[in-house]
C-alpha cells in the first residue's frame, strides 16, 4: 500500500522517537514501525509524545547524597579517642535527628543524609564498647583492666595512646584481641548489621551494611571501605575480613579474593572503595607492587578494576585530586593539602612518591597500563565521604565536628597538633571539614544506589551539596544547553559521568554536555572546568585543564587563564554574599585538541566561590586569633567520575 506524505511523515517521526526514547517505546521495536497502519501509528505517536515531558522517564532526575566512610565507638581507634556514639546513633544523625555528641554538645545537620555506610574498621570491632563497660572477658587481663580504670578515672587521653600504640605494634594481649574467632567480634559484627537493618527505610533513606579493611603497614595508609548491596540475611554469613594475622593479611589481593568467596558463598555482591592515597607514600596506585617488586599484570587490573569501581577523592585527611608538583600549570591544585608523610609521620614525603597518590596522575597512569597490560586499573569513578570517627557525618564547614572525638568544637582545636611523628605534625586546623558522595541513582534503596556506584555514576563534593550533571557523546549541540532538562539530552544522545565513548565515528569529536546547579542554601558558583588526560604518541602522559562556562563577564587572559571570581569572605564575622558567582552554569563543549587515535579521560570539576573555612567559624564562635598560616576561606568543590574515549585500536 503507498503512503501519503502524511503518513511517512509521521511514521518517520515514530520512528525517530523509538530510536531517541527507547524508555518510552520500550515495547515497540523501531524496526517494527513501518508495519504499522496509520490509526496504529497515531496511536503509537500520541502514547510517546504525551504532553507531560517528564512521562516515561526512567533515568535519576537527582543526586543522592550520602557518607561512605563514617566510624563509631566501634571502631578501635575511634573508640580510644573518645567517641560513645554507636552505630546507631549515626544512622540516627544521618537520617535528620539530633544526637548528643561524644563531648557532650548537641549536633545535627542541617538537612538529612540520603544514606549512609557505617565502616567501622573489621580489625578488633567492637572491641572499645566492651572495654568501657568493664566487660569481665577484658577485665580478667591485667593491661585490661589497667586501661579500663584510666578511663574512668579521667585519663582516657592517656589510655587512648597506649591502646593504638600497643595495637599499631602488634603487642595487644592475647585476650584483649579481639578476633573473628572470638564470640565477641561475632556479636559487634552482627550489632553492626542490625542498626543497619533498623535503620535502612527503603526509598527514604539507605543503610548499607559495610566496614572497613584497615591496611596500614609502616604507617602507609592502603585502607579500603567494603559496600554490601545486600540485607543482613546475606551479610551475616560471613565475617569482615581483616588485616592482623591469622585471620587476614594486608595485601589488597587478598581483600579481593575475600570478595569473591563472598559472592560466591552467598550470591551477593560487594564492592571496595579506596581511601584518597595522599598518606600511602606512593603505594595506593602501584605501577609495580610493594613488597614484590612484580610490575603491575592483566590478572592485577582486572582484579583492581573488577572490585574497586570508586576512590575517595576527598575526606578529612585532605583532599586527594591532584598536587602542585603534578599539575603545576592548575591554579586549583593547591587545596587543602596533606603531603608531610604517611599515616603516622614515621616517613617523609618525597616528591617522587606523589605520582602514585593522587587521583588524576592515576587515571593518567590507568590509561599508560591499558596499554601496556590491556586492562586499565584504574578506571575508577569519583566519590568524597568523611572518614569521621565521631559517628557524626557532619561536615559542612559551619558545623565540623572533627576527625576524632578529642576534636568536636572547642576554642583549642584550632591550635592543638593532631598527629606528631618521627618526621613532622600535624595539626588540627589542616584537617579538612569533607566531604560527601553524590550518586545518581534511580531510587534511594540499597539496590539502586549500589548499581550506580558500580556503574560509577557518582561524583565526590568537599561538603556542599550542589547538582552536577556530566554526559559525553559525538552530537551535542548548543541547542542541548538551551534546556531546564539537560539529562534528556544527555541520556539520549551520550553517555553519563562513569561512561565510556568508543572510537569517535569519522569526522567527529567528542562534545560534552555540562550543567551545576547551586546548593540551595549554599554559595554560588565559580566555574565548571573540564580536566583533560591523555597519553601521547611518545607514551608521555599529559594533562589540561579547560575552563568551560563561568560567572559574570570575564573573560580568560593571554595566557588563558579565567581571571578569579573574587572574594565576598568577612572573615571577622564568618559570614559571605552571594553577590558575586551565578546560581547555574550550562554548557556544551567540544574538544578543541583532540587526536581519535589516543586513550583520553575527561572529567568535570566545579569550584564555588569563596566562603568561610570552618576555622573562621571557630575563631568567630570562641573568640579565637588565629595564627597566621591558618587558612580562614576555602572554595568548595566537587569532581565528577570521569568518562573515558578509547580508539579503534
Amino acid at each position: 500500500m503507498q503512503r501519503s506524505l502524511i503518513d511517512s511523515l509521521l511514521l518517520a517521526a515514530i520512528a525517530s522517537l523509538a530510536l531517541n526514547l527507547p524508555a518510552i517505546a520500550q515495547d515497540t521495536a523501531a524496526s517494527d514501525v513501518g508495519t504499522l497502519d496509520r490509526a496504529a501509528a497515531e496511536k503509537l505517536f500520541r502514547t510517546m509524545r504525551a504532553y507531560s515531558p517528564y512521562a516515561g522517564r526512567n533515568f535519576p532526575t537527582r543526586p543522592l547524597f550520602g557518607d561512605t566512610h563514617l566510624h563509631t565507638s566501634f571502631s578501635f581507634d575511634a573508640g580510644a579517642f573518645g567517641a560513645r556514639l554507636g552505630p546507631s546513633d549515626a544512622y540516627r544523625l544521618a537520617k535528620g535527628e539530633q544526637v548528643t555528641a561524644s563531648s557532650g554538645q548537641p549536633a545535627k545537620l542541617s538537612r538529612p543524609l540520603d544514606f549512609l555506610v557505617v565502616a567501622d574498621h573489621s580489625d578488633n570491632m567492637g572491641f572499645f564498647p566492651d572495654l568501657l563497660a568493664g566487660k569481665p572477658n577484658l577485665m580478667a587481663d591485667p593491661t585490661g583492666r589497667r586501661w579500663h580504670d584510666m578511663i574512668v578515672g579521667g585519663k582516657g587521653a592517656d589510655a587512648a595512646v597506649e591502646i593504638i600504640v600497643a595495637f599499631s605494634q602488634g603487642k595487644l594481649p592475647k585476650p584483649l584481641v579481639y578476633g573473628p574467632d572470638s564470640n565477641a567480634y561475632r556479636s559487634a559484627w552482627q550489632e553492626t548489621i542490625k542498626a543497619a537493618e533498623q535503620a535502612n527505610d527503603p526509598g527514604r533513606f539507605t543503610a548499607f551494611i559495610g566496614y572497613e579493611w584497615t591496611s596500614n603497614t609502616g604507617g602507609n595508609n592502603l585502607h579500603r571501605n567494603v559496600v554490601f548491596r545486600d540485607n543482613g540475611d546475606k551479610a551475616s554469613r560471613v565475617l569482615p575480613y581483616t588485616v592482623l594475622p591469622p585471620f587476614g593479611s594486608d595485601n589488597p589481593r587478598d581483600l579481593w579474593k575475600w570478595m569473591a568467596g563472598y559472592e560466591d558463598k552467598t550470591g551477593g555482591r560487594v564492592l571496595a572503595i579506596a581511601h584518597n592515597g595522599n598518606l600511602s607514600n606512593g603505594r595506593m596506585f602501584p605501577i609495580v607492587e610493594p613488597g614484590t617488586g612484580k610490575r603491575i599484570d592483566r590478572e592485577y587490573a582486572e582484579a583492581r578494576i573488577k572490585w574497586e569501581r570508586l576512590y575517595e577523592a576527598t575526606q578529612i585527611k585532605g583532599d586527594g585530586e591532584t598536587h602542585p608538583y603534578l599539575s603545576p600549570n592548575d591554579e586549583f591544585a593547591n587545596f587543602e593539602r596533606w603531603d608531610k608523610g604517611n599515616l603516622d609521620l614515621s616517613e617523609s614525603k618525597t616528591p617522587d612518591m606523589l605520582q602514585y597518590e593522587y587521583a588524576r596522575n592515576a587515571l593518567k597512569l590507568g590509561l599508560k597500563l591499558e596499554g601496556e597490560v590491556g586492562v586499565n586499573p584504574y578506571k575508577f569513578g569519583m566519590i568524597g565521604s568523611t572518614d569521621s570517627h565521631t559517628g557524626l557525618a557532619a561536615v559542612e564547614e559551619d558545623n565540623y565536628f572533627g576527625k576524632t572525638s578529642a576534636m568536636e568544637p572547642s576554642a583549642e582545636r584550632s591550635s592543638r597538633v593532631f598527629v606528631k611523628g618521627e618526621k613532622g605534625t600535624i595539626y588540627e586546623w589542616e584537617t579538612s571539614a569533607s566531604g560527601y558522595a553524590a550518586v545518581w541513582a534511580a531510587e534511594n534503596t540499597r539496590e539502586a544506589l549500589f548499581d550506580a556506584m558500580e556503574r560509577r555514576e557518582t561524583y565526590a563534593t568537599t561538603g556542599s551539596r550542589m547538582l552536577v550533571r556530566f554526559f559525553g557523546g559525538f552530537d551535542f549541540d548548543e541547542a542541548d544547553a538551551v534546556t531546564r532538562s539537560p539529562a534528556v539530552s544527555g541520556y539520549t544522545k551520550g553517555v553519563p559521568m562513569g561512561g565510556d565513548l568508543g572510537a569517535a565515528p569519522a569526522g567527529k569529536v567528542p562534545t560534552f554536555l555540562i550543567a551545576a546547579l547551586k546548593d540551595p542554601i549554599g554559595a554560588n558558583l565559580d566555574r565548571y572546568q573540564i580536566v583533560k588526560g591523555w597519553v601521547d604518541a611518545k607514551g608521555d602522559m599529559q594533562e589540561k585543564v579547560y575552563d568551560v562556562a563561568w560567572s559574570g563577564e570575564r573573560k580568560p587572559g593571554a595566557d588563558g587563564k579565567l581571571p578569579p571570581v573574587g572574594n565576598s569572605v568577612d572573615v571577622a564575622n564568618a559570614n559571605w554574599t552571594n553577590t558575586i558567582g551565578s546560581p547555574e552554569l550550562i554548557a556544551v563543549w567540544k574538544d578543541p585538541d583532540f587526536d581519535p587515535g589516543q586513550r583520553a579521560f575527561y572529567y568535570g570539576r566545579v569550584l564555588e566561590i569563596p566562603t568561610p573555612r570552618w576555622t573562621a567559624y571557630d575563631a568567630k564562635y570562641y573568640g579565637v586569633k588565629l595564627a597566621p598560616e591558618v587558612p580562614t576561606s576555602i572554595q568548595e568543590r566537587a569532581y565528577t567520575s570521569p568518562i573515558w574515549y578509547s580508539p579503534a585500536n
